[in-house]
């Protein structure tokens, strides 16, 4: 019984040490940040124009042949700044959890060293993510001054959306990084869940159009309710959806714990598969 209670505590303790490492998480993720366009002509202008190609796309499709709308008198350019809003924390979401799968092979040097926290890898890596949001968050409010002219100051509520993603994305990211050493081929699987999975979220679409019989079904996933808040603080001038922001929070938590418990007891095997 004992024995069991130290291995339990063996596995949670560097769960706890995180903040002790903070320059270590900070100086590699910042190392990842600017790898990513290090050479690059544009460099960190890459991060927006990414999405910027992609909202254009998606605008001209959904939003100019096929006329969907975010509200009855929204315009191309609304459209086009409701998607903008909602790509922001599932771009981050998705590029987190395709990263990490690769995070411990890529890293396979580190691996062998025992001191080397690596429970830390994929935090880097979620929080170099983190930064490209940023990024496109400012974006976002310059668009929104320059077409709506107008400021929410509901965007503040940035903070309290930001802490239960960054709880999902990390958890995400731990059980990405473990199951990218014993399935190399996850990659692969995860782009395909992650497709669909954005397209039973309301993104490109609004959720007044979703069929009632497939309401349920969309609102249990935990990303409709993060997406309605983002969109409710930043274009709608409103408080967040508290209801959904609570469900989201359960979620968060609970695949927060998992994944990094499914790390913990998976990584004494990583040296001898990597």
């Amino acid at each position: 019984m004992q024995s069991t209670q130290m291995a339990q505590r063996r596995i949670w303790q560097p769960l706890w040490q995180l903040p002790a490492r903070a320059d270590l998480i900070y100086s590699l993720a910042r190392r990842e940040l600017l790898a990513r366009y290090k050479g690059s002509v544009l460099g960190l202008v890459w991060a927006l124009v990414t999405p910027v190609v992609m909202i254009t796309i998606f605008t001209i499709v959904f939003s100019g042949i096929f006329g969907a709308r975010f509200g009855p008198s929204s315009s191309h350019w609304d459209y086009a700044l409701y998607l903008f809003c909602a790509l922001i924390p599932w771009t981050m979401f998705q590029e987190t959890v395709q990263q990490s799968a690769n995070t411990i092979v890529s890293h396979a040097n580190l691996v062998k060293r025992v001191v080397f926290p690596l429970e830390t890898l994929p935090v880097a890596q979620t929080f170099s993510a983190l930064g490209n949001q940023l990024f496109s968050t400012i974006a976002l409010l310059i668009a929104v001054l320059v077409l709506r002219h107008e400021f929410h100051l509901t965007g503040l509520w940035l903070p309290v959306l930001l802490v239960p993603q960054l709880l999902l994305v990390l958890g995400a990211s731990w059980l990405m990084a473990s199951l990218g050493v014993f399935l190399r081929d996850i990659t692969q699987g995860v782009s395909l869940v992650l497709m669909a999975w954005m397209y039973m979220t309301p993104i490109i679409y609004p959720e007044s159009i979703i069929p009632a019989q497939y309401r349920r079904l969309i609102d249990l996933n935990p990303f409709t309710s993060l997406v309605r808040s983002y969109r409710r603080i930043f274009l709608d001038g409103q408080n967040p959806d508290w209801v959904g922001l609570m469900y989201f929070t359960v979620v968060a938590v609970a695949m927060f714990f998992f994944g990094y418990w499914w790390f913990a007891r998976t990584r004494k095997n990583f040296a001898d598969v990597v």
